[in-house]
């Protein structure tokens, strides 16, 4: 999975391949001898060139010109988005063009500079976005096997419907095991585009790297409880001890979904029940997961106690579900996402219910969704 130590091997690392388009001769060729020594530039003078280019060869950057007969830079970059959604772009502009710039940003440009550009900004810039786009290709590359194999499962499972708890357990895993998984090689890459620049002594890029360590041990230890978990069901059932559940939704949101910022946490400081930590994070991924596939760009969840019981409100403005829909989706085995298995709300009831906690889930379409979680609130000693 990681990149081997260029150090150890005999031949040097390939140049990432750069893409400059101007139709002004000096400028172009001013820019491509300044990024020749750290990248494989090519050239273009026309966007129907560049656009050709991009067609046959996957670029880490494109330094793209606003202003350029025939078709102009946005125009340009519009077309290059239906070939290529992953690169990074810099859009560069004169003084005249600041905010056809900033509107560029919004039709998909990663960033603009001035033109001329500083030199050690330029540089500095791709590197950025080369980076940037090494960790995009990578994890589309993730997404699109993963979605594969979701679509294998959901067939197998059309066909050969599991009649025995553990075939049905281990479908359960692999379904599970996606997303910490896909979080163990997206930080992982990340990591190592670090470690490349670490010879720097930068102390900012140290603790960057320090984090994103941090990330992949604590993603790589739920995959291993996970594991554990499954190993151990047929000899003895899961310990339980007293545990933070606010602390459990918390860590999902960090570990799983990289911080998501549509993820907002409310209510109750904390709420201690009895049960697994993993389980309990199964729950939380798969619920969260739901939700944002949905179209949810707003996921509240709030944590509600009384004398007896902890409820848990999950809320989202999602697509949402008609009646029918709903009940499907609750008896499990049903989904309406392309790739989906519709094992997820059936996972959180089996685990649920193992923790004596309870769900029901209300939504109607264009309204997004709510799903209720009451657990038994332990007893703090």
């Amino acid at each position: 999975m990681l990149t081997p130590d260029p150090t150890t091997s005999s031949t040097p690392p390939e140049k990432p391949l750069v893409l400059v388009v101007d139709d002004e001769y000096g400028p172009r060729e001013s820019i491509a001898f300044s990024l020749a020594s750290e990248f494989t530039v090519e050239t273009a003078g026309r966007a129907s060139e560049a656009l050709a280019k991009i067609r046959e060869k996957a670029f880490a950057t494109i330094v793209l010109d606003i202003r350029m007969p025939e078709m102009d830079g946005i125009k340009a970059l519009e077309e290059l988005r239906k070939i290529d959604t992953e690169v990074s772009v810099i859009m560069l502009t004169g003084y005249g063009t600041l905010l056809t710039a900033q509107q560029s940003m919004v039709a998909g440009a990663n960033q603009y500079l001035r033109k001329p550009p500083d030199i050690a900004e330029l540089i500095e810039s791709v590197r950025k976005q080369t980076q940037a786009t090494r960790v995009r290709r990578q994890q589309a590359k993730i997404n699109r096997e993963t979605e594969q194999m979701n679509m294998a499962l959901k067939r197998e499972i059309e066909q050969n419907e599991p009649k025995i708890w553990q075939a049905r357990a281990s479908v359960e895993l692999v379904h599970d095991l996606n997303n910490p998984l896909t979080v163990v090689i997206g930080y992982a890459t990340l990591l190592v585009e670090e470690a490349k620049v670490v010879a720097m002594a930068d102390p900012d890029r140290g603790k960057k790297i320090l984090e994103y360590a941090t990330m992949v041990e604590r993603a790589s230890e739920y995959c291993h409880h996970l594991s554990e978990n499954w190993r151990q069901a047929a000899k003895k059932a899961v310990e339980f001890s007293v545990l933070d559940l606010v602390q459990v939704a918390h860590e999902v949101r960090q570990v799983i979904f990289f911080g998501n910022a549509a993820i907002h946490l409310n209510g109750a400081a904390a709420a201690m029940v009895r049960g697994s930590k993993y389980e309990l994070m199964r729950v939380f991924q798969n619920l969260f997961k739901n939700a944002l596939e949905a179209g949810a760009t707003r996921l509240s969840i709030t944590f509600n106690r009384s004398e007896r019981s902890v409820e848990v409100v999950i809320a989202d403005n999602g697509t949402g579900m008609n009646d029918d829909s709903l009940k499907k989706a609750l008896r499990g085995g049903f989904s309406n996402k392309q790739g989906g298995t519709g094992l997820g709300l059936s996972i959180c009831r089996h685990l649920l219910g193992a923790h004596g906690a309870t769900l029901a889930m209300e939504s109607k379409p264009g309204q997004g969704a709510t799903v209720r979680l009451v657990f038994p609130l332990a007893l703090e000693t």
